[in-house]
């Protein structure tokens, strides 16, 4: 998907010493626009201008939207673009057009974030979509999270680089009660975005406009009521950290502007809402750690990742944990807009010299050299077990997904439970655990893996413990334990 965005670089770029000087440079790069649209299925990258020199850098928010499959995530995430004119109004008709033709008319504003074949023809996200838009203050990438459960481990991925997550609740009767029950996705997203380290959760609950919905108050209280006792167990705070609002992501209402619709809901519209969050506070001079979500060969090696910490400079030597590989940065791209510098919590698309693509995985991290992250295979970590029918015994195996890092893991030892409501520690080892307690155990993955203790760095420090296509438990990485050679 993203391999033509370097090709389009090259209009951009020579306008932006000047700020983007004459204007006819900018009118031909709209036509060479429309004309690709024509012929190319792919989405073109709106071209955003290039800022003026000095106007201060907007804030960087990584909004994933999360929640069960078919609830409008990719049409609200669709319709924001269009609010926010992204995505201009003749592709949105083209695309209804396409959806017209598949018999699927409802699911031509998702379209804007499904951009494969598959996604479209089955109306589901399997890849976390990525796109961006502008408010005045803020710049936001949207990561729009598959709700089908075959695809959580990508659903991990795309929660784990957000900063806000956006869960989308459907109000239509039945649907709700799905997506909530056991073996719906709503619990089990709400409960990853936390561990992957979301702090703020705002939840939408959309298709208001359903004829069965109507957007009756009883019922969107309704949903509220259900979800605030499960959200709390959670762990989130539901005075602070949880926003709940209506809307309808098919029509737009209350997405930017208020609806008359819905005189009972006096809070701002989302978009607004978005823009009036505090700033999330990063710290850009501390030590670099990019963890690496894909990777890709184009005119040499390309890496994807979000910045967690640190700043990086276009030409700057760093190394590639766990293999300790020096590289260069030869050019940087922030959200597809190239850039000399950037800063944590923006999204990168970073060209290495001094690495082959074939010696990188997902889950490897760029660090500086003076300070690299730690690896290892070996550490010991409390976890909160979820759920699991029978016991967990020592020996028992899982597949643990820490930052954007998945490998196999075995839980070699039980060291300790602890009590959930004191923090207290028993002072004997537990034969084994079950369902909803908490312990602290120690693991040993397959392969070498970086991570970091909870308390240096949250972000490489939580994990999420998978068996079967489930998530069984949560945890926090306390310490490394070094190798016996």
């Amino acid at each position: 998907m993203a391999l033509f965005t370097w090709e389009q670089k090259g209009e951009p770029d020579e306008e932006e010493p000047g700020g983007g000087s004459s204007a006819d440079t900018g009118f031909c790069g709209d036509e060479a626009q429309d004309e690709m649209m024509e012929e190319d299925e792919e989405m073109p990258t709106p071209k955003l201008p290039p800022p003026p020199p000095d106007a201060p850098k907007k804030e960087h928010v990584n909004v994933v939207f999360i929640g069960h499959v078919d609830a409008g995530k990719s049409t609200i995430g669709g319709q924001i673009m269009y609010l926010t004119g992204m995505v201009d109004k003749r592709t949105l008709e083209k695309y209804e057009r396409e959806a017209k033709e598949k018999n699927r008319e409802t699911w031509y504003l998702s379209w804007a974030l499904d951009t494969n074949q598959e996604e479209r023809d089955k109306g589901k996200t399997v890849e976390v979509g990525r796109a961006y838009f502008e408010t005045e203050k803020k710049h936001f990438t949207i990561l729009d999270a598959p709700g089908h459960k075959s695809f959580v481990p990508n659903m991990i991925g795309g929660a784990s680089q957000a900063d806000l997550a956006v869960l989308v609740i459907s109000a239509r009767k039945g649907e709700f009660e799905t997506g909530f029950e056991k073996g719906g996705q709503t619990r089990e997203h709400a409960m990853l975005a936390k561990t992957a380290g979301v702090k703020h959760l705002i939840v939408l609950i959309n298709k208001m406009d359903d004829p069965t919905v109507n957007w009756s108050l009883d019922r969107y209280e309704e949903c509220k009521e259900k979800l605030v006792p499960f959200l709390k167990k959670v762990g989130f705070n539901p005075k602070k950290d949880i926003h709940f609002m209506p809307c309808s992501g098919m029509t737009g209402a209350n997405l930017k502007e208020s609806s008359e619709l819905c005189p009972w809901y006096t809070g701002l519209p989302f978009i607004p809402h978005l823009d009036s969050l505090p700033i999330f506070n990063r710290s850009s001079d501390g030590s670099i750690r990019l963890p690496i979500v894909d990777k890709y060969k184009d005119m040499g090696t390309v890496v994807l990742g979000k910045l967690e910490s640190g700043s990086i400079m276009k030409a700057q030597q760093l190394i590639m944990m766990p293999n300790r590989h020096t590289v260069e940065v030869l050019s940087l791209l922030s959200d597809d807009v190239e850039t000399d510098y950037a800063e944590p919590g923006e999204n990168l698309k970073l060209r290495l010299k001094g690495i082959e693509e074939e010696e990188i995985l997902p889950g490897f991290i760029l660090c500086n050299a003076e300070n690299l992250c730690h690896s290892g295979r070996t550490f010991d970590a409390q976890i909160v077990i979820i759920e699991h029918k029978s016991i967990i015994c020592p020996g028992y195996n899982a597949v643990i997904h820490i930052h954007t890092c998945i490998e196999e893991v075995q839980i070699t030892a039980l060291i300790c439970m602890v009590d959930k409501k004191t923090g207290e520690k028993s002072k004997t080892r537990p034969r084994f655990v079950k369902q909803d307690q908490v312990c602290i155990a120690r693991l040993r993955a397959a392969g070498t893996i970086c991570l970091e203790t909870f308390k240096d760095f949250p972000q490489m420090g939580r994990f999420t413990l998978r068996d079967e296509g489930k998530t069984i438990a949560i945890g926090k990485v306390l310490k490394l334990v070094p190798e016996k050679d």
